[in-house]
């Protein structure tokens, strides 16, 4: 049965970071419903193998195909540099991942060609943001750095209670030596990170998000399938997440500024 342009759009994710996805879908596409699923239980999924983050990736893009959804956004980096392909292949509705939209938007914000991938283990070994910005520009150079206690960071909501300098300064270190001129947040978690992370950058480097270039896709995209909302519906965004309501609903409600967010468990 052919979608209509008042199905929603689902969004996942290994936990909350694809909210920072949400948000500019919010800001830019306020006429569409989305659905999301956050996978906190199993979260993260940097420094899971392959075959599992496919396996987790392909149950809840299921979980939200039996929802009726039009499009699916893959709103994690690691999900979207091992199970894009895999996504593609199985599903009929389009599928749009965040990596190549983030690579665009750093190419196009770098003025020395010089730049740095900021992403969990996953992601950094899958070498996906390199190939993504080699096939834009082979005349750039990528410098990829692992950082893998920023995801539990997040998850935890000690972003917002701890003193995290200390393990910014450690995680960020080996950039010291490193010229580059543009910083890649080359997993959706990082940007709610945005502001210890420029503080230990050098001065006058861009960090780049991949939220606001991947919607801009996810907006060309409904257009080109005739599947694009443009009647204002009021429905508020529904999140299933598999781990903690209330752990969920706090970062929902300070990142998205949402008084109640409809937030339900879910299990895949």
């Amino acid at each position: 049965m052919k979608a209509t342009k008042q199905a929603p759009i689902g969004v996942i994710d290994s936990g909350v970071g694809g909210l920072t996805v949400v948000k500019e879908m919010l800001n830019q596409l306020p006429a569409e419903r989305i659905i999301y699923i956050g996978d906190d239980a199993r979260c993260p999924y940097g420094p899971r193998s392959v075959e599992e983050v496919k396996q987790f990736t392909l149950e809840m893009a299921y979980a939200l195909s039996e929802m009726g959804i039009k499009m699916l956004v893959v709103a994690c980096n690691t999900a979207t540099a091992v199970a894009l392909d895999d996504l593609r292949n199985q599903f009929a509705f389009p599928v749009v991942g965040v990596i190549e939209p983030g690579a665009r938007a750093a190419v196009r914000v770098s003025t020395t060609g010089r730049i740095v991938v900021l992403g969990t283990v996953g992601t950094v070994k899958s070498g996906a943001y390199e190939h993504a910005i080699t096939a834009i520009s082979n005349a750039t150079q990528t410098y990829q750095l692992a950082c893998p206690d920023f995801v539990p960071l997040v998850e935890s909501g000690q972003y917002k209670s701890l003193d995290i300098r200390p393990i910014m300064e450690k995680s960020l270190n080996p950039l010291v030596h490193i010229d580059f001129d543009t910083a890649i947040l080359g997993c959706t978690h990082y940007p709610l990170l945005h502001d210890h992370i420029q503080a230990q950058l050098p001065e006058g480097v861009a960090i780049v998000s991949s939220a606001n270039e991947t919607v801009q896709d996810v907006r060309n995209t409904l257009d080109h399938f005739g599947l694009l909302n443009e009647q204002n519906t009021g429905i508020a965004p529904l999140f299933y997440t598999t781990g903690s309501l209330e752990g969920f609903s706090s970062i929902a409600m300070d990142w998205l500024e949402l008084q109640n967010p409809d937030v339900r468990h879910i299990i895949l």
